[in-house]
C-alpha cells in the first residue's frame, strides 16, 4: 500500500533512511534542522503523530519519540487535546539579521586580542612534513620492534589495561616506578616514583613547570637561541624572559647574572643544547647549581635527545647534582614516538603534589593503555636494548649525513655535536636562512632555520638537518637536492655563499 502523501512541506524528510536504524533520531534531526533554517515557522501546527507516521510509513512510536525528544528540547510544545506546534520564540534571526547585529560585514564576531597570539602559535607548531631534513617522527628500521608489539597486544587484551575510571593526576604507578628505576641507572637521577608525574610530552613538562614556579612579572632566563615552545610558554605565562646567548660551553650564568640579578629560574638544556648541540660544561653546571642554592632559584632541566649521544656513555643528568633546586624533564617522543603522548617530569618532594595538581587542571592524564605497555616495555628490559639499537642506527645516519655535506657542500660549516637527531649547517652572512629553508621547502625538503629561534639581540643564520627517519641515502639523496636549490637560487662559491636576486 503506498504512503499518503506529506502533510508538511519539508524536504529533508524525503532523505530519511529507513534501512537505518535510529529513525526516531533523523526525524528529530531534520524537524530541528527546518525550525532552525525557517522552513517551519514559529506557531505552525505540525500533523498528528498518527497521520505523520502514516505519511512516512513508520511507526506512530517512531514519530511520538522525535516528538518527545524536541518536546524536551524546547524546540516544540504540546498540550493534551491540543496540537503539537513550533515554539513562538525558537526561531533563528536571519542571516542579515545576525550580520547587522555583530556590525561585520561577514557575520563574524570581533576576535578577541588573544585569538592572533594563539593563531601565530598554532602556525609556529605545525609539523613539517616527513621529508629529508625533517627532525623525524622514528619509523621503519628505529621504530619499535616486535617485543613491543607483543607486549601491547598482551596489555591491551588483559584485564589490567580494560577501560575504567580516571587515573591518578601524577600518571600510573607502575609506570612511575619504571621511569624511576630507569633514570636512576641511566641518567644518575636522584627520584622515586612519588618524585614523577606523567605529561603528554616534555611541552607540557615546560607549561607546568611556568605555572608551577612562576608568577606573572617574575623574571626567568632562557637560552638564546632556545626551543620556541619555552619562550610561548613563558610569554604567555607574563614571565620577563631574559636570554641568555650560549657559547662553546652552553648556558653562560655570569652573563646572566650582568644582563638580569632577579630571575627566579633558569630554563637550559645542559645534555643537548637545543637547537646548537653542545653540552653545557661541568664548571657551569656547578655554578648554575651553586646560584640555586643561594638565591632560592629554580633550575628547569630539558635533558633533549640525552639518550641519542653517540662519543662515549651520555652525561649524567644535572638534576643528580642537587634534586632539591633541579626540576627534570624527559619523554619518550624522540625514542619511542609522538603519537605515544607520553612524558614525564621529576620534581622534589615539596613540588609533587603541586605539580600534580597543576597537570590535573590540564587534563585527566595520558591514556592509561599506552602507560601500562610503556610500563611494561621497560620493565621488562626492552626499553634499554631499544635505546642502544637505534643510537647505532642513529649514528651510521649522522655519519652519511655529514659525509654527503662535506662532500657536496663543503662551503657550508658543521656545528660540533656528538648526540640527537639533527646536526646544524652554517650558512654564511651574505645568506638568510629563512630564505634558504623556504626554497628548500618547494624542492620536497623540511629544514628548520636557526634564525626564528634567537632573540632581537642575536644574529644567527643556520639550518637544522633532521636524519633519524631517513635511510642513508634518502640523505645522500637530500644533500644533492639541497645542493641545487643552493646553487639554483644561491651563488657557492669556494668562501661561502652569496644570495642571487631573482
Amino acid at each position: 500500500m503506498p504512503r499518503r502523501p506529506l502533510l508538511i512541506d519539508i524536504p529533508a524528510l524525503g532523505a530519511i533512511d529507513r534501512t537505518q536504524g535510529g529513525i526516531g533520531r533523523q526525524l528529530a534531526e531534520v524537524l530541528r534542522s527546518a525550525i532552525a533554517r525557517g522552513e517551519l515557522t514559529a506557531g505552525e501546527r505540525l500533523p498528528s503523530t498518527r497521520v505523520l507516521a502514516q505519511s512516512l510509513g513508520v511507526s506512530r512510536g517512531t514519530v511520538t519519540e522525535a516528538y518527545e525528544q524536541l518536546i524536551a528540547e524546547g524546540c516544540l510544545d504540546a498540550h493534551p487535546g491540543a496540537s503539537t506546534r513550533v515554539v513562538a520564540t525558537l526561531h533563528e534571526p536571519s542571516l542579515a539579521a545576525r550580520r547587522s547585529s555583530t556590525g561585520e560585514a561577514d557575520g563574524m564576531p570581533a576576535l578577541p586580542e588573544s585569538a592572533a597570539y594563539y593563531a601565530a602559535i598554532a602556525e609556529q607548531f605545525a609539523p613539517l612534513p616527513s621529508v629529508p631534513f625533517s627532525v623525524a617522527v622514528p619509523e621503519g628500521a628505529v621504530a619499535m620492534d616486535d617485543h613491543w608489539r607483543r607486549l601491547s597486544n598482551r596489555v591491551r587484551g588483559s584485564q589490567v589495561a580494560a577501560p575504567s575510571g580516571y587515573g591518578a593526576p601524577g600518571g600510573l604507578l607502575c609506570l612511575r616506578e619504571a621511569i624511576a628505576e630507569y633514570l636512576r641507572k641511566a641518567r644518575a637521577v636522584c627520584c622515586g616514583p612519588e618524585n614523577v608525574i606523567i605529561t603528554e610530552g616534555t611541552q607540557q613538562g615546560l607549561y607546568l613547570a611556568a605555572r608551577v614556579l612562576l608568577s606573572p612579572g617574575d623574571a626567568a632566563w632562557a637560552e638564546d637561541p632556545a626551543y620556541p615552545g619555552l619562550t610561548s610558554v613563558l610569554e604567555e605565562r607574563g614571565v620577563k624572559v631574559q636570554r641568555i646567548a650560549v657559547d662553546g660551553q652552553g648556558f653562560d650564568l655570569v652573563r646572566a647574572k650582568e644582563m638580569c640579578s632577579t630571575a627566579k629560574a633558569a630554563f637550559v638544556t645542559p645534555s643537548h643544547q637545543y637547537p646548537m648541540g653542545m653540552p653545557m660544561s661541568m664548571p657551569r653546571r656547578l655554578a648554575l647549581i651553586d646560584w640555586a642554592r643561594k638565591s632560592g632559584g629554580w633550575i628547569v632541566e630539558d635533558d633533549y635527545d640525552s639518550e641519542l649521544r653517540y662519543a662515549g656513555q651520555p652525561f649524567p643528568a644535572m638534576q643528580s647534582l642537587d634534586s632539591r633546586r633541579v626540576i627534570y624533564l624527559g619523554t619518550f617522543s624522540k625514542v619511542l614516538a609522538p603519537s605515544l603522548r607520553l612524558g614525564y617530569v621529576v620534581v622534589p618532594d615539596c613540588l609533587a603534589k603541586a605539580f600534580a595538581g597543576a597537570r590535573a587542571l590540564m587534563g585527566r592524564g595520558s591514556p592509561l593503555t599506552e602507560q601500562h605497555v610503556v610500563a611494561a616495555y621497560m620493565r621488562e628490559g626492552y626499553f634499554e636494548t631499544h635505546i642502544r639499537r637505534i643510537r647505532a642506527i642513529y649514528a651510521e645516519r649522522r655519519q652519511a649525513l655529514i659525509d654527503a655535506l662535506q662532500v657536496q657542500l663543503p662551503g657550508l660549516r658543521i656545528q660540533p655535536a656528538d648526540q640527537g637527531m639533527h646536526i646544524v649547517v652554517w650558512l654564511p652572512d651574505a645568506l638568510t636562512d629563512v630564505a634558504v629553508a623556504k626554497a628548500a621547502s618547494k624542492a620536497g625538503l623540511a629544514l628548520r632555520a636557526l634564525s626564528p629561534m634567537c632573540s632581537s639581540n642575536l644574529t644567527l643564520s643556520g639550518l637544522m638537518l633532521g636524519f633519524g627517519g631517513f635511510t642513508n641515502k634518502q640523505l645522500r639523496d637530500a644533500v644533492g637536492r639541497l645542493r641545487q636549490v643552493l646553487e639554483e637560487g644561491f651563488q657557492i662559491t669556494s668562501t661561502g655563499c652569496s644570495q642571487v636576486a631573482k
